[in-house]
C-alpha cells in the first residue's frame, strides 16, 4: 500500500489536473504552436547618467531575453536627458516653456507587440533615482487609461554602489507601481529566485565585472521573456 505524504498528495493531484484537463508541457511551452508573432520586451533605464551602469545592465537583461527565442524584439529606453516632470500625475500644469518628454514615450510602452517591460534604476539612498519616480509618477496616465499596462509582464533592475547597497528594497518599492498597473511581475527565477536583477557598479572594473549580479540581471531578461512568450495573444 502507497504511504500517502504531502509531497506525494502534491505531485498525483498536479499529475491529475494535468490529465483531466488536457494541458501539457508542450501546449504552454515558451514557443507553443501556430503563435508566430513577434513580441517585444522593452527595458527603461531610470539612470539620469546615459550609458553608464543601469543601462548596461539592461542590456545584458535584453541580450538574455532575445536568446530565448526567435519572436522576441527588444528595445532599450534611456530616460537621461529627458525630461520627465512627475508633478503632471497630479493635474499640476506646465510652466509656461517648460518641455515634458513623457507623452511621446506612451506609444512604446502601450503597443500591444510590447508584452514586457523591465525598469531599471540607480540605488540612490536605499531607493529608486528621482527620475525613475517621476516616470512611475506618470503612469497614473496608464492606471486612467483603463490600465493599459495591465498584464503586460514586468521586471525590475537595481544597481547599487555597494554589493548590498538596498538594491532589493529599491526594487520592491518599483514594484509596488507595476502591481498598481495590474502587471504581472515576476523575479529573476531559478536556480535562486530572488525579486529581481540586483548588480554592483562600485566593483573595481564596473558593473560587468560583477558576475553575480550580471547573472541576475541575464535571469531576470529569461524569465521576463520566457513568461511574456506564455501569454495569450
Amino acid at each position: 500500500m502507497k504511504t500517502i505524504t504531502r509531497r506525494n498528495f502534491v505531485r498525483d493531484s498536479i499529475a491529475a489536473g494535468v490529465v483531466a484537463t488536457g494541458v501539457t508541457s508542450a501546449s504552454h511551452g515558451a514557443d507553443a504552436p501556430l503563435r508566430n508573432e513577434a513580441v517585444k520586451i522593452v527595458a527603461v533605464s531610470c539612470s539620469p547618467r546615459q550609458g553608464q551602469a543601469t543601462a548596461t545592465s539592461l542590456r545584458a537583461c535584453l541580450d538574455a531575453a532575445a536568446l530565448v527565442s526567435p519572436r522576441i524584439k527588444t528595445e532599450l529606453i534611456e530616460l537621461a536627458g529627458r525630461k520627465i516632470n512627475g508633478d503632471l500625475a497630479a493635474g499640476i500644469p506646465l510652466e509656461p516653456g517648460q518641455k515634458d518628454d513623457f507623452p511621446a514615450l506612451i506609444p512604446k510602452l502601450t503597443d500591444p507587440k510590447v508584452r514586457g517591460i523591465i525598469i531599471g534604476t540607480p540605488v540612490y539612498f536605499g531607493n529608486m533615482s528621482s527620475l525613475c519616480k517621476a516616470f512611475l509618477d506618470r503612469w497614473m496616465a496608464f492606471y486612467r487609461d483603463n490600465l493599459a499596462l495591465a498584464d503586460k509582464v514586468g521586471g525590475v533592475l537595481a544597481v547599487g554602489g555597494t554589493r548590498n547597497g538596498g538594491q532589493e528594497a529599491t526594487i520592491q518599492s518599483v514594484q509596488v507601481s507595476l502591481f498598481c498597473q495590474e502587471m504581472i511581475v515576476v523575479g529573476n527565477g531559478r536556480p535562486h529566485s530572488r525579486f529581481g536583477a540586483t548588480l554592483w557598479s562600485g566593483i573595481e572594473g564596473g558593473v560587468t565585472k560583477d558576475e553575480f549580479g550580471m547573472t541576475t540581471a541575464r535571469n531576470l531578461g529569461h524569465r521576463v521573456a520566457e513568461t511574456a512568450l506564455r501569454l495569450p495573444s
